[in-house]
Formats: structure tokens, sequence, C-alpha cells
């Protein structure tokens, strides 16, 4: 499916997938995964790199499972950072705000850009030539990258096999101007007309059932729109799992205190659903037990 000059390192949760870009003796990287990994991450680019020089990092987006390994990989191979031309100054400044590292109550490592990339510029990534596409929606400055030779499409969080990220634009933004999910539909639209073989995901494996990944992604878009509250309910039960897979375990009395410590559940909630305290951590937990993402022991919340 893809050629020799790119391997994909499919990472798990919490993880991006690494995508790593031969061009004769040196590499460039494609998204540094979550900084809790990040010493995994430099483990697994020095094996794959195999005395290469990783000369380029690039960045599809700013969320913390993408560049969370930046800091170390920079430290590791002493290579340029390139990140979208729209999140320039909010790296710069490192607005935990802006970069939904406070709200979410997810980690990250400060670190150092030396050049920005815009929607219409054109890249060499492991000898081949690169546009890259605007895909706002989950990430509203996020870029995908396509190569119409090789009929290939680096989409970071836009489009997966089984939909694509949070609308998060649509849930924090004001009521009257949000436009996560205009942004979205636009997005699956824009990508759709592009000659497409094989998709490289920001998450899960390579693939090539592009067709069916469009279906996929156009009905759970339709779901959101047809109900903001459901696109709120699936956001706090994808943070909340995210959560859970960092810390491991949890006790469950202490659930409702953990929630309101993150102020994006606390302000989806109070936007969206009016739950109680208690009640959103009760319906969090038991939906998440109920879906296998949880287990519990001796009232103990557990990762699976």
């Amino acid at each position: 499916m893809l050629p020799e000059s790119l391997l994909v390192l499919e990472r798990g949760w919490l993880s991006s997938n690494n995508i790593v870009c031969f061009e004769g003796e040196q590499a460039t990287l494609i998204d540094s995964s979550y900084v809790t990994h990040a010493a995994q991450t430099v483990a697994l680019l020095k094996h794959a790199l195999d005395g290469r020089r990783l000369t380029r990092l690039l960045n599809t987006h700013s969320h913390s499972d993408h560049i969370g390994g930046n800091a170390a990989v920079t430290e590791a191979f002493a290579c340029q950072v390139i990140v979208p031309v729209g999140i320039d100054a909010t790296i710069a400044e490192w607005d935990e705000e802006a970069l939904l590292l406070s709200p979410l109550g997810q980690s990250g490592a400060r670190f150092r850009h030396d050049a920005t990339i815009a929607e219409g510029d054109e890249i060499e990534l492991g000898g081949l030539n690169w546009r890259a596409i605007a895909v706002p929606g989950h990430d509203m400055d996020a870029l995908a990258f396509h190569n119409a030779e090789r009929r290939i499409l680096i989409s970071g969080d836009a489009l997966w096999r089984d939909g694509f990220g949070v609308i998060f634009s649509e849930l924090l933004g004001h009521p009257d101007d949000a436009g996560g999910l205009k942004a979205t539909r636009q997005t699956l639209d824009r990508l759709a007309r592009l000659p497409i073989d094989v998709v490289i995901p920001g998450h899960g494996a390579p693939f090539v059932e592009i067709e069916d990944a469009f279906v996929c992604a156009y009905q759970r878009l339709t779901a959101f729109e047809h109900s903001i509250n459901r696109l709120a309910r699936h956001a706090l039960k994808v943070i909340f799992a995210f959560a859970m897979l960092e810390r491991r375990q949890l006790a469950r009395r202490d659930l409702p205190a953990f929630l309101a410590s993150l102020s994006f559940c606390q302000s989806i909630n109070a936007r969206y659903l009016g739950y109680e305290k208690d009640t959103l951590a009760q319906w969090l937990a038991s939906d998440l037990i109920r879906a296998g993402t949880l287990k519990e022991k001796d009232g103990v919340l557990i990762a699976v």
C-alpha cells in the first residue's frame, strides 16, 4: 500500500501514530505522540532511523497526543520543528488553555518550533511531493497532507477508518458561532473529492477502504448534527477514557471530584447536559464499564 520511503509506527492510545519519511540518509517525522510515551517514541525512532539523521519534525495539529513528544524528539535528534501556521502563536506562548492541556487535565512538554506550514504549501516527504490541506473541525488549524501521484492522504485526526476526532471547536465555541460541525462537513467534502487510494490516519492502521471510511464519517457527523447533546456525551466519554488510560485507576468515590477538576467536563455538562455532579460521575463510569473501556474492582475504576 505504501512506498518503502514511508514507515508508519502505529501507536496505541494515548499516542498518535508516528510517520517516518525516509529521504536518503535523512528523515522527517510526522507527529510525536503523547508526552508520557516520549522515551518510547525516541527509542522507536532510533531503531527505525537505523543510522539516518532525523532533520525535521512536522505536526498535523496541536493536540497533546500529537505534539507531546516534540521536546524529547528535538532534544534527542536536534531536528527542526514545523507546525501549522494557525498554531504559531499558541505554541510560542505555550497557551495551555488554547492547547486544551489544562481544560482536559492532560500533560505536555513545552518546545520551540522553527517554521510554519500553511494551506496550499508543498513539502517533500519521503521523496514525494505533498500538498498541505486545511482540515478544520476536530482542530480548526489542523492540516492534512496529500500526495496526488501515489494517491496517499496523511489525514491526522480529520479522517479515521471509523470516523474522526472529537469536534472540540463546536463544543467550546460560542453557541452562535461555534462552527465545528459545519467545518467538519466541509473538510469531509473536500477530502472526498481528492484522489485517494490509501489513508494514513493519526490513529489506527493505514487503510484502503476509502469509501467505507467516508460513509462512516458522514453517518457519525450527521448524528452529531442532529443532536449536539450526543456530541457532548461522546466528547466527555472520550476525554474521561483518555484520562483513565493515563491514570490507570481511580477510586470510584473520587470520580465526582476528579471530573470537577476538569474545566472542559464542567463546561460541557453545564452547557449541554445539566447532570448533577454525582449523576455525571455515575453515568460516565457505568457507560465506560458497559463498553469495556473500564472495569471496577473493590470500588476502584481500572482502565482496560
